[in-house]
């Protein structure tokens, strides 16, 4: 008898978390070859090898190097590599995760060759036109199963026609790596003597939105109140290289010796820096769960988050990007404040219940 074979298709940090948690528990099924395929979104190694090593996830079996380029072109790109590699190596199944061009690019070449095609983390909106909502909400609507996280993810879905046992709400699998990271990251990582911060007497920053970076207006506004805001607690800011000539570009050089610009890191090494941060300001999806997970209060540099329902439990504020002093303001407001006591994101078994309906996929029946 031969194999399921599944295919992930992966491209940026989130989604190697997300892959390494659905691969670990695809692992119990000796009847199931689980292969990774690797866009080439990330290429630098701390975005990228460190994490599959770290996370503890099988080498990807295919890697297109496909990175630094327009969303149409690398979309483009990733969408042509990816039908070939499917009609060549005959996946069963093919899973996106997430809202990167990746991501569509794996659901796309996938839909259109019929291939049965789940999608983890779908049903999440932000209302916008940002490339990742269009992504996602192109995704959700050629996929066969839907794999949703919250309450709030799947009447989005059912706002929309997608219903029934096409969705299936298994909560967050970035989660169940939370609880797996936290005792690791405590015992391997060296972030905090690294980087020269204490516990709770810091702040951590990550960016990467293109409305932020590519925006010169909004970075410069960034980068200005976290320079203002290093004159209170130390900022850590891990840039990946293209943010960082965004920022280079913009002539910025911070004035306090307490604004730590570094490159990126491991995810053993943010898991670490979360949990042991005063405040984290983001502009990720992901880095706004994990600081819930890690309960420490967030500021996210958004006009709106997909993620409402840390807004409305007092976990997370939006702030925006228009005075580097009121950001500095906001930003220093969250220190010591907790939001309400009250799980959104399932049991620790989202995993789990993805490997469980994937290795069925391929006998199941789907309307197109």
């Amino acid at each position: 008898m031969s194999k399921t074979r599944i295919f992930s298709v992966v491209g940026a940090r989130p989604q190697f978390v997300k892959a390494a948690i659905v691969s670990q528990a695809l692992e119990k099924y000796p009847n199931v070859e689980h292969a990774i395929v690797h866009t080439g979104q990330h290429y630098d190694q701390n975005m990228s090898d460190v994490f599959f090593e770290e996370l503890g996830m099988p080498a990807p079996a295919f890697n297109l190097h496909i990175s630094a380029s327009g969303h149409g072109a690398m979309t483009g790109r990733m969408l042509e590599a990816l039908e070939k590699l499917y009609i060549d190596e005959k996946p069963d199944v093919v899973v996106v995760y997430g809202d990167t061009n990746s991501t569509l690019a794996g659901a796309l070449a996938a839909a259109k060759i019929h291939l049965p095609l789940a999608h983890v983390e779908a049903g999440l909106r932000s209302f916008n036109r940002m490339p990742e909502e269009i992504n996602r909400v192109l995704t959700d609507h050629i996929t066969d199963v839907h794999f949703s996280v919250t309450d709030v993810s799947t009447a989005n879905l059912l706002r929309e026609g997608i219903s029934g046992p096409r969705v299936e709400q298994v909560g967050d699998v970035m989660y169940d790596c939370a609880l797996q990271m936290a005792e690791v990251a405590e015992r391997r990582s060296h972030a905090l003597e690294t980087f020269g911060v204490e516990p709770g007497k810091f702040v951590l920053c990550t960016v990467h939105r293109a409305n932020n970076t590519d925006d010169p207006k909004r970075l410069q506004c960034l980068m200005e109140g976290l320079d203002l805001l290093a004159q209170h607690l130390p900022v850590v800011l891990p840039l990946h290289p293209r943010t960082r000539s965004r920022v280079e570009a913009l002539g910025f050089k911070p004035k306090s010796p307490n604004f730590k610009i570094v490159d990126p890191i491991g995810y053993i090494d943010i898991v670490r820096l979360e949990r042991a941060a005063a405040v984290i300001v983001t502009d990720s999806g992901g880095v706004q769960r994990e600081a819930f997970f890690h309960k420490v209060p967030c500021v996210t540099f958004r006009d709106e988050t997909e993620w409402t329902e840390l807004v409305d439990s007092g976990w997370n504020v939006l702030a925006p990007l228009d005075d580097p002093e009121k950001f500095k303001d906001i930003c220093l407001s969250r220190v010591g404040t907790r939001g309400t006591p009250k799980e959104h994101y399932g049991n620790g078994d989202a995993g789990v219940k993805i490997a469980a309906t994937l290795v069925k996929m391929p006998q199941m029946t789907f309307k197109r």
